[in-house]
């Protein structure tokens, strides 16, 4: 069912012009569906969001930077995070793990409806300045890969190509990737429209996965350039949260004296569920004494 090692790359196409980076992240998600017990629907939604911020997040520089991107929206899914850091090391969580609706006219997972198009993402780059830098953009379809190529536009100033898919199926996730194309300013028009051309040939993501195409191949599909240039490709991104007892401790503690004393006198003990995880850490009373 696993494919290869998931793996991201990036390339350099036209004699550097243009940057791209292309995910297979399979396995990531199949491990996220895993641990949030995803619907098939919420598999695919999912999937898009950790796929581009594990794409996002290999664009930071320092291994301390911090990417935390966050959809609110007013489609069943509810709301969605994910955190990661440049590794990457991605966690996340999905308001509505169990969505479930028809199939959209076209046969496949309704992700659009799922997300709904009345809402924002809201991007959270934390790379060692003194104010985090925030973007925000409005979704444009709620189909993911669209309202990501809108903020781009929109918060970063650069005009990009991004495509995101998931293919699921009885067993789990088949194929999960995608790649973020951005010209450079000293790109022509007629390198783009050639890249325009090549993307629209392609065809999706997730099937050229499932073709068992490497990125390579897929990077000089969508560019239609055959001399891509390999800039870095030893890059694994991987689904890890990094909770512990000692830090639930810490969440516990934020409550307040009293509420903890309350704690102690109905229940004895305490429960804390981690909503990255879905690992339960467990206080007894001993331990709500001494917080």
């Amino acid at each position: 069912m696993a494919h290869k090692i998931d793996r991201i790359m990036k390339f350099l196409a036209y004699d550097g012009k243009i940057s791209v980076i292309c995910a297979n992240t399979t396995n990531l998600v199949e491990k996220a569906r895993n641990i949030h017990d995803l619907s098939p629907l919420a598999t695919a939604v999912f999937g898009r969001l950790l796929t581009i911020t594990t794409i996002m997040a290999v664009e930071m520089k320092n291994s301390k930077d911090k990417l935390t991107v966050q959809i609110k929206s007013n489609g069943p899914i509810g709301s969605m995070l994910t955190v990661s850091n440049n590794f990457p090391e991605i966690k996340g969580y999905v308001g509505e793990p169990h969505v479930d609706m028809p199939l959209n006219e076209f046969g496949k997972l309704d992700v659009g409806g799922a997300v709904g198009n009345n809402g924002y993402i809201n991007v959270i780059k934390d790379i060692g300045l003194k104010e985090p830098y925030i973007g925000i953009s409005p979704l444009v379809s709620g189909e993911i890969a669209e309202d990501f190529a809108n903020y781009f536009v929109n918060s970063e100033q650069r005009q990009s190509a991004v495509a995101l898919g998931v293919l699921v199926d009885r067993n789990g996730v088949k194929s999960s990737g995608g790649y973020l194309i951005n010209p450079m300013p000293d790109a022509t028009e007629e390198e783009i429209s050639k890249i325009e051309k090549a993307i629209f040939e392609a065809g999706a993501m997730s099937k050229m996965l499932d073709n068992n195409l490497s990125l390579t191949e897929i990077a000089k599909k969508i560019t239609g350039d055959k001399d891509v240039k390999v800039i870095e490709e030893n890059i694994t991104p991987i689904y890890k949260c990094n909770c512990s007892k000692e830090h639930m401790s810490e969440v516990l503690a934020s409550i307040g004296k009293k509420e903890i004393q309350d704690i102690i006198e109905t229940d004895g003990k305490a429960e804390i569920l981690c909503h990255f995880c879905n690992k339960k850490y467990e206080f007894s009373k001993e331990d709500l004494n001494k917080l």
